[in-house]
């Protein structure tokens, strides 16, 4: 994952933070200093790492323990519940396939804001690296969506309607809007629900965490 700061330091903090890792626990790359601009004030820019988390689990050389290895789903979920208690949460977690073939897991419990985040970020975070962690353990590519409490559902609905809501402002006062920035899963949904809008389109602009959608008039 890319993460930005003030500082170096900031930055690999703020990402060692959403993944719940330590910096034992990834491979840190500076992808940009951090520069105070013109005067300290235009052009300023903040650091720029990326975290990519070091092997969970090493593959075995020894064919008796590869034939009996658990299923990696299996073994994920373990994970995530092992993951989930030390955080404080005492979880519930049924895994499920959905219409695109892949893997859910739900998770059910008390206190379950610590896991979601803010606006689902911290869920985000805990669903990468069960994705790597489930992926160390596969032979083939596995997709795991990390759900609690049908929180994706909900903030799924949440962005439909406000994508609707924007698109009319845009309308009625022929100014475009620019939203806060979002994941590309979230672009997703608001460009999907806008795609046959007869009066709006929409682009992404700005580079990654911070890339936003705009809404604008078609031309």
């Amino acid at each position: 994952m890319v993460s930005s700061g003030k500082t170096v330091s900031d930055a690999v903090n703020k990402g060692l933070a959403e993944l719940g890792a330590t910096e034992k626990d990834v491979e840190i790359v500076v992808l940009e200093q951090p520069s105070k601009g013109l005067l300290g004030l235009f052009g300023a820019k903040d650091a720029k790492v990326e975290l990519t988390l070091r092997n969970l689990a090493p593959a075995t050389t020894d064919p008796v323990a590869a034939t009996n290895r658990e299923d990696p789903i299996e073994r994920s979920k373990s994970y995530l519940v092992d993951a989930l208690r030390e955080m404080g949460i005492d979880p519930s977690v049924e895994s499920s396939t959905d219409e695109d073939g892949h893997v859910v897991f739900q998770v059910t419990g008390k206190e379950l804001g610590a896991l979601i985040g803010r606006r689902g970020q911290t869920l985000d975070a805990m669903q990468t690296l069960i994705n790597v962690y489930a992926n160390r353990l596969s032979d083939e590519h596995v997709r795991i969506v990390l759900d609690a409490e049908r929180f994706r559902e909900r903030r799924k609905k949440t962005l439909e309607d406000l994508s609707m809501r924007l698109a009319n402002q845009v309308v009625r006062t022929r100014k475009e809007v620019v939203l806060e920035p979002m994941s590309s899963h979230e672009r997703r949904i608001i460009h999907y629900k806008l795609q046959h809008h007869p009066k709006v389109k929409t682009f992404s602009k700005g580079e990654e965490p911070n890339r936003r959608i705009v809404i604008a008039l078609k031309s």
